[in-house]
């Protein structure tokens, strides 16, 4: 191979960049917001109800499972418990179960901030439910990121 000669490497790296600047611009499009598409009015839309924790639990009548960004196996489950004297109410919460990588056992568990609130513990659990997989995941990678932090200090 002479030297004016491209190498394959050169050739695929052009390739690349090219198929990415060469788009025509029909083949655009906007990107799809999931979340905005799952709340439309307020309302579920059919065909996406299981995209919602509620939504997950009811259709698969068990908990959604996770990898958490520790690269470890979760599920999730709701909590609540009594806010503080001075806000009232209930408070709901996620706490995110840790399996052992072949499933046999309970590793260890930690918690959302509180991610709802309602008069009784009935409505906070519920206002919980209409969280989406992807923002459960957002607080999954979240507590796992708080406990990291704190098992460094």
């Amino acid at each position: 191979m002479s030297e004016d000669e491209p190498r394959d490497d050169d050739l695929y790296d052009e390739i690349e960049r090219r198929a990415f600047l060469d788009l025509p611009e029909e083949d655009a499009e906007d990107a799809v917001d999931l979340v905005d598409v799952l709340r439309e009015d307020g309302e579920k839309r059919e065909g996406v109800a299981d995209l919602t924790l509620g939504g997950y639990f009811e259709l698969h009548d068990r908990a959604p499972a996770f990898e958490g960004s520790d690269g470890q196996p979760y599920t999730v489950a709701v909590d609540a418990e009594e806010a503080d004297a001075a806000a009232g109410g209930f408070v709901a919460f996620l706490v995110f179960i840790r399996w052992a990588a072949t499933g046999a056992g309970i590793m260890d568990h930690c918690e959302s901030d509180d991610l709802a609130v309602g008069e009784s513990e009935e409505e906070a659990r519920a206002n919980v439910m209409d969280l989406t997989l992807y923002e459960v995941k957002s607080e999954l990678d979240a507590a796992i990121e708080r406990r990291r932090a704190a098992l460094e200090e």
